[in-house]
Formats: structure tokens, C-alpha cells, sequence
């Protein structure tokens, strides 16, 4: 049956475990051939299942569908293609077993993303739609007629529907449908709209939260449950990514053309590689896969800032391979060590609410002391109106500083919160810390803020007399990938802290 509506492969709704599934799916089908290997297919999904990507359980067909359903999600997004029934990653897929940043990666793939495409041909998406659904859906988002948002009833029922091309007349009746629907209470979507498509309300929505997900891993957007907004902060960089998207992938050619052009990472202009060169794989390469898959599932859960014995010994252990070989491997892969992953799910956290507020908060104890070599104390657990949720000392400077982290997407320092802050925080420090030093700063980190938060921050500093800011989660991964690559010092961190506005990428990229 055709799909005559937008459609994405949905095993993982995510895509943070792509890494750890890439790895996987190396180690049993890199340089074998894929189409119609049951042997294979089942291999790779008792890979899946051996790494808990994938929940045991029983096979209903014993014929690796599980496997396949995966793989497609990886061919989905351009990492993999077939020729001479071989399997050969893209130059994509091999930028992420590198080492690079997967969230850089895969959000390039994401926005590139196109219906028709060899992917879509396959699901059979109808041949109406020819689109980047992606960038699509980050024009809407600019537009200030739909308020910046979108929600996921929006997205799923009328957007992935109707939503055929990129033209002017095609985006103004996608518009004018979400204004009347919000106006209307969608009285207009009745059970003749949905089987006119072949539809259902029910997998519309599920399309529509796993293209939500997507997008969202870019970190372009910000998520709230059912609805996802632009913040000012990244309208200028979504307004030069739909303006300088480039041209379609032509399609229909032939499946290594097309999976390689759309598969180009972040670093290269084009894929220039001649595959007959291409190494035969050797038992190495599959050791390696196996040491990078161990890899990336201990980095998704903690920050690894360099290749330690200890990091060593647990991913030879878990994946059965030599100590020296596993010390190579990493060393070259992370020369800096691997934060990208972790500070995937971090970001994910501050857009949680109360569900993972301790988590966040922990989370963000661990950044500060581990990449930012502050001594940090999780303080949360004391109660929010005794203390911050977090302490940081610095000896090198001679200063204190508090976090209080706030996981919403539009965060306002509302009356209560201000007098906490500025009474309880800072007045009473004594109350909770014993260091006896001076307050360096005060910051809250959050999914994003108001409008008016320099006003609120500044009111702050006017009363207490501390210099405070704010930054976005994002804004902060920004702070942690950059001080990677040159470190600050912690006076250069009080003085970005102590802005008494919020923390912008100026700031950080200065």
C-alpha cells in the first residue's frame, strides 16, 4: 500500500542510540551483502538485543525483521548503501564511527532528508511529494503568523498530508489550513479526510512525534510534549539554513549515487572515494566496531574528557577485546575524549519538567566539575528553597558560584523564584556552603527563557549586588564543546557567568 502522506522508519523514536546501532550493524554487514541475507539480517539483530538497543524477545518470523526494520532507520538517514552486493558506509556513517560529533552528522542528514528519495521509494511515499520535510517544517516555525510553533496534531494531520512541495503556493495553503484548524477546533478533519489518504489519527500522531524527535535532536528547536517552538535565539541560524538549503538530490539514479550525495558529512563537498579501493574486512575492523559500539554506550551515560586506563579496562571487558588494541582505537577515535553523546541526553533533560529535574541537576554537577574543573556539590536534594541545586568552588580564582537549573522551555524568574534567588541563595549562603568565599556568580540554566529575562537577571544583580546570567541548554553545550577545543580559565568562566543577561553564542564564540 503507497503511503500518501510523510513517512519516517520509526524502530528507535530518537535518535540518540544511532551511533551505538551503526557500530552494531557494522560488525555483521560492512562489505557483506544486505538484500535478502536472512543470515545477516538475524545477526544484526541479535546484535541489537546483545547491546539493549533492542528489547529481547521472541522472534514472531525468526526471519530478522527486527534487524531489518533497523538497518532501514540507518539507510533512512544516509549512512549506509549497497553496491555489488556489498555493504559500504557513506561518508556520513563513517564520520560518526570516527569519532565526530554525531548531533553535527545527523542533523546535517536530517535537514537533507527529501522525499522521493531511495528510502521513500522503497516505503512507497507517494510520487506527489517532493519536499524536504525538515527544512519544511523549520520555515513554519519562522513564521510569525503561526506564532513560531507548531503542535503535534498540526504536524501530523495537516503538515505531512498537504504539505506536497516547496512552493510558494503549496506553503500558503499549509499556513492557511493550521490557521483555520486552530480556529476552527479542527471541525474540518472528519473520518472521509483520513481514509481519503489511507490514513489514521492515531499513526499521524506517531509519525508526528517521531519527526518531532528528529528535529529536535538538531537542537535548532525546542520540545515542550506536544508542541515545538523556535526561540529568538536560533531565528537567525534557521532563517540561514532554509535560505541556504542548496538543491534536491536527483533522483530517481541509481542507489550508491544517491545515497552517497545525500550522505556527504559536515567535512567534505562531495564523495570522491573509489569504492574498488576499499579495504577487504578484516577481523580488526570488526574488533573495532565492537570496541566503538561498548564506546559510545558508556559516553552516552557519562563525560568522558580523556582515554583513561579505567575507560580502557571497561571497554575491553565489555567488548571482549585487547587491552592495547582497545587503547589505539579510542586514542585515535578521541584524542580530546567524547562529550557529544552525553551532552545529548543532558539537553534532552531540561526539557523534561519535574519528570527528570534530579537528573538534570546531577547531570549538571558532573559537566561543571568534569569539564570545567570546578569542585561541584549537588545540593538539590536539600530542598529547593534552603538551597541552589548546585555549588561550585573554584580555588584557583577564590570564588563560590550557585546553579539553579530550571527545566522548561520558556523559564521566567517569576516573584518567589526572584526572592529565593536573591534572599535564600545569596544573602544565606553561609546556610549551606562553609567554604567562606566570595560569590563569583550566579547562573540558571534552562530549556530557554522569556522575553524578559535580562530584566528579570539585571533586577537580580541591582538587589544583591552579585553578578548573575542565564543561559539555554544549549547555549551551555555550546560552552563545554568550545572549552574542549581551548580551554577557559575559571576567571574567564566567572566573567562569561557574570554578564547579568543571558549568555548568547557571541558570548561563547567571541
Amino acid at each position: 500500500m503507497a503511503q500518501d502522506y510523510w513517512w519516517v522508519t520509526r524502530p528507535k523514536r530518537k535518535l540518540n542510540p544511532i551511533p551505538e546501532e551503526l557500530a552494531a550493524f557494522c560488525s555483521v554487514a560492512l562489505g557483506k551483502k544486505w538484500t535478502h541475507n536472512r543470515e545477516v539480517h538475524i545477526a544484526f539483530e541479535e546484535e541489537l538485543e546483545n547491546t539493549e538497543t533492542k528489547r529481547k524477545g521472541e522472534r514472531r518470523d525468526a526471519s530478522g525483521s527486527g534487524g531489518r526494520t533497523h538497518a532501514a532507520m540507518l539507510f533512512s538517514l544516509g549512512l549506509w548503501f549497497e553496491k555489488d552486493e556489498r555493504v559500504f558506509l557513506t561518508l556520513a556513517g563513517e564520520a560518526i564511527l570516527d569519532g565526530k560529533s554525531p548531533v553535527e552528522v545527523l542533523k546535517k542528514q536530517v535537514l537533507r532528508f527529501q522525499y522521493p528519495s531511495v528510502y521513500s521509494d522503497s516505503v512507497r511515499v507517494t510520487s506527489r511529494f517532493k519536499i524536504r520535510p525538515f527544512i519544511f517544517l523549520l520555515k513554519l516555525l519562522l513564521d510569525e503568523r503561526l506564532e513560531h510553533y507548531l503542535t503535534q496534531e498540526e504536524i501530523g494531520y495537516i503538515i505531512a498530508i498537504n504539505a506536497e512541495n516547496e512552493s510558494d503556493r503549496c506553503y500558503e495553503r499549509v499556513v492557511n489550513l493550521i490557521c483555520e484548524y486552530r480556529a476552527s477546533n479542527s471541525v474540518w478533519l472528519d473520518k472521509e479526510y483520513f481514509a481519503s489518504h489511507d490514513a489514521s489519527p492515531s499513526n499521524m500522531m506517531d509519525l508526528a512525534n517521531t519527526m518531532m524527535n528528529w528535529l529536535d535532536y538538531t537542537q535548532l528547536i525546542y520540545r515542550e510534549k506536544k508542541i515545538i517552538g523556535l526561540s529568538i535565539e536560533k531565528r537567525n541560524e534557521v532563517t540561514k539554513i532554509v535560505t541556504d538549503v542548496g538543491q534536491f538530490i536527483t533522483y530517481p539514479v541509481e542507489e550508491d549515487v544517491f545515497q552517497r550525495k545525500y550522505g556527504v558529512d559536515p567535512w567534505h563537498q562531495k564523495d570522491t572515494r573509489n569504492l574498488l579501493n576499499t579495504q577487504t574486512i578484516t577481523s580488526s575492523m570488526l574488533e573495532k566496531n565492537r570496541i566503538l559500539r561498548a564506546f559510545f554506550a558508556y559516553s552516552s551515560l557519562r563525560p568522558v574528557m580523556q582515554i583513561s586506563s579505567e575507560v580502557v579496562d571497561y571497554i575491553s571487558n565489555v567488548s571482549g577485546t585487547n587491552e592495547r588494541f582497545t587503547e589505539q582505537v579510542l586514542i585515535q577515535a578521541y584524542p580530546h575524549g567524547a562529550i557529544g553523546g552525553y551532552l545529548s541526553n543532558y539537553r534532552d533533560m531540561a526539557f523534561q519538567g519535574k519528570e527528570e529535574a534530579i537528573d538534570f541537576e546531577k547531570a549538571t554537577t558532573n559537566l561543571f566539575g568534569d569539564v570545567f574543573g570546578f569542585k561541584a556539590e549537588h545540593l538539590g536534594q536539600l530542598g529547593a528553597k534552603s538551597a541552589p541545586d548546585v555549588l561550585l568552588i573554584s580555588d584557583s580564582e577564590g570564588y563560590q558560584a550557585i546553579i539553579d537549573n530550571k527545566a522548561y522551555s520558556k523559564y521566567s524568574i517569576s516573584g518567589d523564584h526572584h526572592n529565593r534567588m536573591v534572599h535564600n541563595y545569596l544573602e544565606n549562603i553561609g546556610n549551606y556552603s562553609s567554604v567562606g568565599l566570595p560569590i563569583g556568580f550566579f547562573t540558571y540554566i534552562s530549556g530557554g527563557f522569556v522575553n524578559s529575562i535580562d530584566s528579570q537577571l539585571l533586577k537580580e544583580h541591582n538587589e544583591s549586588g552579585i553578578n548573575g546570567s542565564g543561559i539555554t541548554v544549549s547555549n551551555l553545550i555550546a560552552l563545554f564543546e568550545k572549552h574542549m577545543e581551548q580551554p577557559f580559565t575559571h576567571k574567564e568562566l566567572r566573567d562569561i557567568f557574570g554578564l547579568n543577561r543571558q549568555i548568547l553564542l557571541s558570548d561563547i564564540h567571541h
